[in-house]
């Protein structure tokens, strides 16, 4: 199934996979959160996993601060930095409920955090420890930096990193139906969200009226199956920070290549095993790791076994035409 192109990841973890990022510095290193209750480190040049590090619970989440410092959060409610070099764990602080996602923001040099507990906490990296904290209306299932937006079922809430004693704009999300995904353009003028029924979303931050205009939104992942279109949700969204084209991938088990400038779709990769739920390219863009795992949309049930694939991407995939 796969080709010379593509690999599939030794040592995978031994449940669904929850996040995949790569290295800031490198598209050598790979971290991976999983339900398994673990964050491992990948040497994606050696397809090798390089170290391991526990959870009391399943992981949610996962991010990079340097290249040597993971950080994670998850079901145990627990934020954790990792010492990559060192295999020293420190437990920086915690939520209230579980922490569904961890993002660190180079501009403002804080990690943020987004909880089920209703707020969104800032930490500070180098000491490590609480910045603040900021209670949202409902729970936080999604972020962006440096403009902060936290989404919680179909409202957007965008906050300014830099002052966050304000709400700078409420908004909805255009689709309507639950958000499953958002993500920043490279150059934090705008984002695009997905959601639970097949579509996504371009949007811009400026509120000016011909800005605005440009916004769109359109119909992926969905598939015909004896006469009947399946609509399937579209879980993950990564940005390739060259092109600034970006990647979709669906429980349909398909990853698509979209150009927002041209609004049209580049290429689509063959079909993976199962759903995919969750998308990164590296720095440079030369590489696309995708985490084919089963998110338990039909229940318990048989499934495919989860597996990350690492694709070398090409211009002739990413870039505009």
């Amino acid at each position: 199934m796969t080709g010379s192109n593509e690999f599939k990841l030794n040592q995978g973890p031994d449940d669904a996979i929850s996040a995949v990022k790569f290295s800031p510095s490198t598209s050598q290193f790979l971290l991976v959160s999983s339900w398994d209750s673990t964050v491992r480190l990948y040497d994606v040049g050696g397809n090798s996993m390089r170290m391991k590090y526990q959870h009391v619970a399943p992981v949610l989440d996962c991010a990079f601060y340097d290249p040597t410092h993971a950080w994670s959060g998850g079901l145990d409610n627990q934020l954790k930095m990792h010492d990559l070099n060192t295999d020293q764990d420190t437990i920086v602080g915690t939520h209230d409920a579980p922490i569904r996602c961890v993002e660190y923001c180079p501009e403002v040099n804080v990690m943020v955090t987004g909880s089920w507990d209703m707020s969104v906490r800032l930490w500070d990296p180098r000491t490590p420890c609480n910045a603040g904290t900021f209670t949202q209306p409902e729970r936080v299932l999604n972020r962006i930096m440096i403009k902060l937006v936290s989404v919680t079922g179909r409202r957007v809430l965008v906050w300014d990193l830099r002052n966050m004693g304000y709400v700078q704009q409420r908004r909805e999300s255009s689709l309507k139906y639950q958000t499953r995904c958002i993500r920043a353009f490279p150059n934090k003028q705008g984002y695009v969200l997905s959601s639970i029924e097949g579509r996504v979303a371009v949007e811009y931050l400026d509120p000016c009226l011909e800005v605005q205009k440009k916004k769109y939104a359109f119909k992926c992942h969905r598939l015909k199956e004896n006469g009947i279109e399946q609509v399937y949700p579209v879980n993950a969204i990564s940005f390739h920070s060259v092109h600034n084209t970006f990647a979709t991938g669906g429980s349909d088990g398909f990853v698509n290549i979209w150009d927002p400038f041209n609004k049209k779709r580049l290429c689509q990769f063959h079909r993976y095993p199962t759903s995919i739920a969750s998308l990164a390219f590296s720095t440079d863009g030369s590489l696309l790791a995708i985490a084919s795992s089963y998110m338990h949309e039909q229940g318990d049930i048989t499934h495919p076994a989860d597996a990350i694939y690492i694709r070398q991407v090409t211009d002739a995939e990413t870039k505009p035409k």
